[in-house]
C-alpha cells in the first residue's frame, strides 16, 4: 500500500478516472450493440450519426483508440447501407 500523500492521491484519482472511462465505454459498446441489432433501416439511419458522433468523443478523450473507433464507424456504415 502507497504511503506518501501523492501516492494515495493517485490511487483515487486513478479509481475515479477509471469509473468514468468504463461507463463512457460500456455506454458505446451497448449503443453499438443496439445499432448492429436493428432491422429497421429508417431507425438505424437516425442512431447511426448519434454512434458515430460519441465514438469521436470518446476516441478524442483517449478512452477508445482512435482506430477502434474508425474500424466500429465503417463496419456500423456498412451494416446499415446493407439493411433492406
Amino acid at each position: 500500500m502507497a504511503n506518501h500523500k501523492s501516492c494515495l492521491k493517485r490511487l483515487r484519482q486513478a479509481k475515479k478516472r477509471t469509473e468514468h472511462n468504463r461507463y463512457y465505454a460500456k455506454t458505446m459498446r451497448n449503443a453499438v450493440r443496439r445499432l448492429r441489432s436493428t432491422t429497421d433501416k429508417d431507425e438505424a439511419q437516425k442512431m447511426l450519426p448519434i454512434v458515430q458522433k460519441m465514438l469521436d468523443k470518446l476516441a478524442k478523450t483517449n478512452i477508445i483508440h482512435a482506430n477502434k473507433a474508425a474500424n466500429l464507424k465503417s463496419g456500423l456504415a456498412l451494416h446499415v447501407n446493407q439493411l433492406a
